[in-house]
């Protein structure tokens, strides 16, 4: 996905750009934006862009991987500025359509897994020129350079998309997300993106892959839906095992306006992404909120919870930012332990790879 860099004009004058939450006065972080020299990702973007650390020769080298059209590239170096050229991956063998790998976990034995979006054309709807996302995940034993895919882990219910839809990109679906593992290590948590037919199945999911299964991950994710864990269900085919997964319960509020209706408005947070804020003590998660069908943003939204394992938990999204750009993120600046998925005190903001402001997080 791609979109136009809007107006920040009204920031343009300030040294910083402070913003408390909503419920500022409930106890939650304030958080503000302070200008900083631009720095971009070596690559080009069109997704989240997860970094990791590893050693290599004894050096605390950083990797990122950015995706651009479907093609996910890894590019190395001492930090976020000092990057490396990127260079596509291979995956082997290939899932189909578009790949963009939206987030990485380490393991404790170096193995890389990586989790993707995934664009398929909507056959389903004949000659459309739109798609229908899911998400895969896969392995590597080489830093990023190589990938196994180890299958599709989440879709969308069957019968959920909708052919007449106004949606720019897809007829439904789930995708753009992030992923989080819980303190306790035994659980990985999939933030991601609800493109459902209906109204009340848009917004953001949260589904629960026990870290145990990682290996093996088909079949396995459990999806929070009604205050609960539910499980996918299988079915035999004569091609093998199929499962269907639940629709998610949106942990916020259902789109007010649908991507699917008759109109060219939209209302839907989209697009999390989600770090520990090692200085707060908290997860918080940045959103996009697009105000009508073709993803024009509304603007930039955080929210903040004490723990994954209850999505009621997460506070209502307060907007940080009129406009921007998609796929927002923090990205840590602690040597050897900044990512995607860690930063403290003092970050650094980036939206579709590129970082025009300090983010600074206080309690």
């Amino acid at each position: 996905m791609r979109i136009a860099v809007a107006v920040l004009a009204a920031l343009a004058a300030l040294v910083s750009l402070s913003v408390a939450t909503d419920a500022q006065t409930g106890g939650l972080p304030h958080v503000e934006l302070e200008d900083a020299p631009l720095v971009r990702l070596s690559g080009d973007v069109d997704s989240n862009s997860p970094a990791i650390w590893d050693r290599v020769f004894g050096r605390n080298t950083l990797f990122v991987m950015t995706s651009f059209a479907g093609r996910p590239s890894t590019a190395s170096g001492r930090n976020f500025t000092q990057l490396s050229r990127p260079a596509e991956v291979v995956v082997d063998p290939w899932p189909g359509g578009g790949i963009w790998m939206e987030a990485i976990v380490k393991d404790d034995d170096d193995t890389w897994y990586g989790y993707y979006h995934n664009e398929n054309p909507a056959t389903m709807c004949g000659g459309i020129d739109k798609v229908m996302p899911r998400i895969g995940a896969a392995r590597s034993y080489d830093r990023g350079a190589t990938w196994e895919p180890l299958g599709v882990v989440l879709e969308a219910p069957p019968r959920t998309y909708d052919c007449q839809t106004n949606n720019q990109y897809f007829v439904g679906g789930v995708g753009d997300f992030s992923v989080q593992l819980g303190a306790t290590g035994l659980d990985l948590y999939l933030f991601y993106s609800l493109y459902l037919r209906e109204s009340w199945g848009q917004g953001v999911g949260v589904a629960r892959l026990a870290w145990a299964d990682r290996d093996d991950p088909r079949g396995k994710i459990m999806v929070w839906r009604d205050g609960s864990w539910v499980p996918a269900t299988r079915f035999r085919t004569p091609a093998g095992d199929r499962w269907t997964y639940p629709a998610a319960t949106p942990i916020f509020a259902t789109a007010a306006e649908s991507w699917h209706d008759g109109d060219p408005a939209a209302d839907a947070f989209w697009g999390p992404s989600v770090h520990w804020n090692t200085y707060l003590g908290r997860f918080v998660m940045l959103l996009n909120r697009a105000k009508n069908e073709n993803y024009d943003q509304d603007g930039i939204y955080i929210s903040y919870a004490p723990l994954l394992s209850d999505p009621r938990g997460w506070s209502r999204p307060s907007k940080i930012l009129n406009g921007g750009r998609w796929y927002p993120q923090v990205l840590g600046l602690e040597d050897g332990q900044g990512t995607d998925k860690t930063a403290g005190e003092w970050a650094r903001f980036y939206m579709q790879g590129s970082s025009r402001h300090f983010i600074r997080f206080s309690k």
